[in-house]
């Protein structure tokens, strides 16, 4: 890999100025706290890692994983260059809860990962309360990675809020983008409006979706007067404990790696630092479920040339009917949707070994 591409920062930790002197005391976490958590959830990659800020042309840095196959000892000049997978994570989320994906992903292909602008351990630049202009921020962003790393074009992944941004990228550079993965993605269906009814029969369930979980009723609570993770910073010493009370399911998702509170710490540790993607979030949605531009209304944007996969899982709380009503507006193109069972919201997570190998025949299929 060239080094001159996207060149190896310092990892200096500085915690954010706030006005507030007592806060920091107050929340037990720190952005060094998490690099020591999250190197620990890493510790378990087999295969070989770069990690490393990229830093955009306004300064902004990306936290990035780069994974390769250390078990291909072909010379680079000799093997065929494979278009790179991109995977950007959801909301709340980093680059660490990929890692039941990432040895099996970049067996055959270099795999990026990085975590968005104003999550995880990536810049917090202040966001704007404007969606349309929110939204940009994060695309652009992604943009300028792309062009830091120097990649021409890749297959891109979104799960969740990342699912969202992903089209939104893919919309605005159809170029760079062979084929489009989107998993669970949040942001898609249109608000239902007050006092409308379905006709029977031609509603958009196929099935009936599970209630929303406890955590996101948690969060749609708060999301209209404060941040949507406000409660976790406001919770200070007792921070963790929520967030293992009200994600238990992260714990159990990761069990067989991690016989302690490794996840969970994992998570608050993510979201418990200065809100800025949030921010974005807060800016971008009418509450947790709905976006206020919602990407039904210009998924005919993408163009027909390019495939699009959509995964959903059985037990998500996210409605898969949106899938469908994606593979009808851009009907005689390469569009489908999979569902996969015993799944919840992360699918990747719920089952790896599934989800792996429904994307690693979508990799294949591009090159």
């Amino acid at each position: 890999m060239d080094p001159t591409v996207a060149p190896m920062q310092h990892e200096t930790e500085t915690e954010p100025y706030s006005g507030w002197g007592w806060w920091p005391s107050w929340r037990p976490t720190s952005m060094s706290l998490l690099k020591s958590t999250e190197a620990k959830v890493l510790s378990c990659i087999q295969n070989e890692v770069w990690s490393r800020f990229v830093t955009l042309p306004n300064q902004d840095r990306i936290w990035t994983l780069t994974l390769t196959n250390k078990t291909a000892h072909k010379p680079l000049e000799q093997a065929p260059k494979k278009t790179p997978l991109v995977m950007v994570h959801g909301f709340g989320g980093g680059v660490g809860l990929w890692i039941r994906n990432l040895d099996a992903l970049s067996h055959s292909r270099p795999v990026y990962a990085f975590d968005l602008l104003g999550f995880g351990r990536s810049s917090r630049p202040p966001f704007p309360t404007d969606a349309a202009l929110a939204e940009e921020q994060f695309v652009n962003s992604m943009e300028r990675w792309r062009e830091s790393v120097g990649l021409e074009n890749m297959i891109l992944l979104g799960h969740s809020l990342g699912g969202y941004l992903a089209t939104s990228y893919a919309i605005q550079h159809p170029s760079r983008v062979s084929h489009l993965i989107l998993v669970d993605p949040w942001g898609f269906p249109e608000h239902p409006q007050p006092g409308v009814e379905t006709p029977a029969g031609q509603g958009p369930e196929v099935v009936k979706r599970p209630p929303l979980p406890r955590w996101v009723k948690a969060v749609a609570s708060v999301v209209s007067l404060f941040n949507p993770l406000a409660v976790i910073r406001a919770a200070g010493p007792w921070g963790p404990g929520l967030v293992n009370r009200l994600r238990p399911d992260f714990k159990r998702k990761f069990e067989d790696l991690f016989d302690d509170d490794t996840m969970t710490e994992y998570i608050y540790h993510c979201n418990a630092q200065t809100p800025s993607g949030e921010v974005g979030f807060r800016a971008m949605s009418e509450s947790l479920g709905w976006a206020k531009r919602p990407m039904l209304q210009r998924v005919h944007l993408l163009p027909p040339s390019m495939p699009l996969t959509m995964l959903y899982g059985s037990r998500s709380w996210v409605d898969s009917a949106s899938g469908d009503k994606v593979a009808q507006i851009r009907v005689q193109t390469a569009t489908c949707t999979v569902m996969i069972d015993d799944a919840s919201h992360h699918v990747y997570a719920d089952q790896p070994v599934e989800f792996n190998r429904v994307v690693q025949n979508i990799c294949n299929d591009v090159d």
